[in-house]
C-alpha cells in the first residue's frame, strides 16, 4: 500500500469512503497526479491492517473502501483485500484503467462501484499513456467484462481530455462507445495541473475543441447519464 486517505467525499460520488492508494501503474499519462505510485518496486507506506482498523473506528460514518493507485488490479493480494473489507461489512469501489482483464472480471462481482478510465480509442494509447496500441484494445475488453459480469457494479467511465490530447471526434466516439456498452454514466474530465489549481495545458497544444463546447457537445449524447467534471482556472 502507498497511502491511505481516511475520508473522501470525491472519489466515489455520494459516498463518504476511505481510500487506499495501491503502487504500481502500467501508464504513462502525462497529467498523472500520483506519479510517486508509478514504480512497483518503490516499497509501500502503509500495511493493509491499517485499512481494517481504520474501519473499524469509522463503522457508522463510512460507506466503503475505493481502491485506486497506481493500478491496483495488477496486485494478486486485490481479491482477498476486497474480500476483508466486505467481510467487515463495507462496500468497495475500484478506480481502474482496465489494464489487468481477467483480474478485474474475477473481483467483478465482489464491488458496488467502479470509475473506469477511458484513456481513447486503443490507436491513442501510445500517445496518451505510453504503452502499445494492444494495451488499448485490452482495456476496452476490460470495460466490456466488466458490464457482463454476473452481478454487475456500477459503471462510471471517465476521459480525461486536455489541450492536444484528444481530437473531438475520438472523444465523442468513445463517449458513445461506452454509452452503448452499457455503462451508467460517462464523465468528461478537464485535465488539472498536478496541484489542482487550474487546467492542464501542455505548450504548443492547438486542440479543435474549446472545452466548453466539447462538453455540450457530449451532454448531447445522453443527457442524464454525462457527467462533466471542468477545471477551474
Amino acid at each position: 500500500m502507498a497511502g491511505l486517505v481516511p475520508l473522501s467525499s470525491v472519489d466515489w460520488p455520494g459516498k463518504l469512503v476511505a481510500t487506499v492508494f495501491v503502487q504500481g501503474c502500467p501508464w504513462r499519462c502525462t497529467y498523472c497526479h500520483n506519479t510517486g505510485l508509478l514504480d512497483c518496486r518503490a516499497p509501500g507506506t502503509r500495511m493493509f491492517d491499517d485499512v481494517l482498523q481504520l474501519l473499524e473506528r469509522r463503522r457508522g460514518l463510512l460507506d466503503g473502501v475505493i481502491f485506486s493507485g497506481g493500478e491496483a488490479t495488477r496486485h494478486p493480494a486485490l481479491p482477498a483485500a476486497i474480500a476483508a473489507v466486505r467481510a467487515a461489512g463495507f462496500d468497495v469501489g475500484l478506480h481502474t484503467g482496465g489494464g489487468f482483464p481477467k483480474r478485474l472480471a474475477e473481483i467483478a462481482p465482489q464491488l458496488s462501484w467502479v470509475g473506469f478510465d477511458v484513456k481513447g480509442q486503443p490507436a491513442d494509447y501510445p500517445s496518451v499513456v505510453g504503452v502499445p496500441e494492444i494495451m488499448g484494445q485490452r482495456a476496452w475488453l476490460a470495460l466490456e467484462a466488466l458490464l457482463d459480469a454476473r452481478r454487475t457494479p456500477t459503471v462510471e467511465a471517465r476521459m480525461t481530455v486536455y489541450p492536444g490530447s484528444h481530437t473531438r471526434a475520438t472523444i465523442l466516439e468513445c463517449a458513445r462507445r461506452a454509452l452503448d456498452l452499457g455503462v451508467d454514466a460517462f464523465a468528461l474530465q478537464e485535465a488539472r495541473t498536478a496541484d489542482g489549481s487550474r487546467p492542464y495545458r501542455p505548450e504548443n497544444a492547438d486542440p479543435d475543441w474549446d472545452f466548453d463546447e466539447l462538453a455540450a457537445d457530449v451532454q448531447a449524447l445522453a443527457d442524464t447519464r454525462i457527467i462533466i467534471r471542468a477545471a477551474k482556472d
